[in-house]
């Protein structure tokens, strides 16, 4: 049986100035999943309103609609602010109350939770109790737990993040956020991660490092990727990008080296393109890992 991945949390408009672009981790991280022939579905909740029902016809377009969408007759759906760095790095400005801050566990998601194998969650739907305790329901499921860390202050909670971080068995983070969780900030990234894996238990840890690449500890050794030049356009869903290709290796039991190559080139393709969610140019992607970079 082909497996069933659910990412559980935010969906929402990132808006650019006068522009908007459907977008939050968790579904970026299923559109990616699907257009890498991973089957996935998103488990979110949108308001009952016009920008609710807008998103809803992107993820009929692109298949990700499905009963597991929620409408919230209360909450709006939610628009997000996003603000674009010199170095084109972004920064959010997120609204509470939403509609995703109210993810409810139902009949319907109960009848389908035990046909899921892997849950991707984040840390930003959980900044409620209701969206934390729908989450929090499901791990008494048994299957395979991503934990994306994927901070945006003040939209979380130290003690939170280490619940979530106990109870998952593969761990992604950037740099910021390893130094943030385990601290030690002249501590090699090695040891960091060594020190955070003593704490947590899990069997894959991922630290993501921008333009650097990644570092990875799985299976009892580590691997390491420099990254990949690229102009950069933008970071939003690089990251994203990158844990689903990530993801999508694990599932297909390639080994870690080409997972981990695979990936760095996806979220440095995406960065160099308008949004989270560009289509995917093969030439381009190929070009990155045969060179390195990507002509500008």
């Amino acid at each position: 049986m082909k497996k069933q991945v659910l990412c559980f949390g935010e969906v929402l408009w990132d808006t650019f100035g006068d522009e908007q672009k459907p977008g939050g981790a968790p579904m970026n991280v299923a559109l990616h999943l699907v257009k890498q022939g991973i089957n996935a579905s998103l488990l979110s909740r949108i308001g009952n309103d016009k920008p609710g029902r807008e998103l809803g016809q992107f993820l009929k377009t692109n298949n990700l609609y499905s009963d597991l969408l929620q409408v919230d007759e209360k909450l709006p759906t939610c628009k997000v602010a996003v603000q674009l760095d010199k170095q084109q790095q972004a920064t959010y400005t997120i609204p509470k109350p939403v509609s995703w801050d109210n993810i409810q566990h139902n009949e319907t998601l109960q009848a389908r939770i035990k046909t899921i194998s892997v849950i991707v969650f984040g840390s930003l739907a959980c900044r409620t109790a209701a969206s934390r305790n729908t989450l929090l329901n499901l791990f008494e499921n048994k299957m395979l737990k991503v934990f994306d860390v994927n901070l945006r202050h003040p939209h979380y909670e130290k003690s939170t993040i280490e619940t979530l971080a106990a109870m998952a068995d593969v761990i992604k983070m950037n740099e910021e956020e390893a130094n943030l969780l385990i601290g030690n900030y002249d501590e090699p990234l090695k040891d960091k991660i060594t020190e955070f894996r003593k704490k947590y238990h899990s069997k894959t840890i991922c630290v993501t490092r921008g333009e650097n690449g990644a570092i990875v500890y799985h299976d009892d050794k580590f691997y390491e990727h420099p990254g990949f030049m690229v102009e950069v356009v933008d970071t939003v869903g690089a990251g994203d990008s990158f844990l689903a290709t990530f993801i999508a290796g694990l599932l297909n039991k390639q080994p870690m080296d080409e997972v981990l190559e695979k990936a760095c080139a996806i979220g440095a393709f995406v960065a160099s393109q308008r949004g989270a969610n560009p289509v995917y140019d093969q030439a381009k992607i190929n070009e990155i890992i045969a060179n390195g970079e990507l002509a500008i």
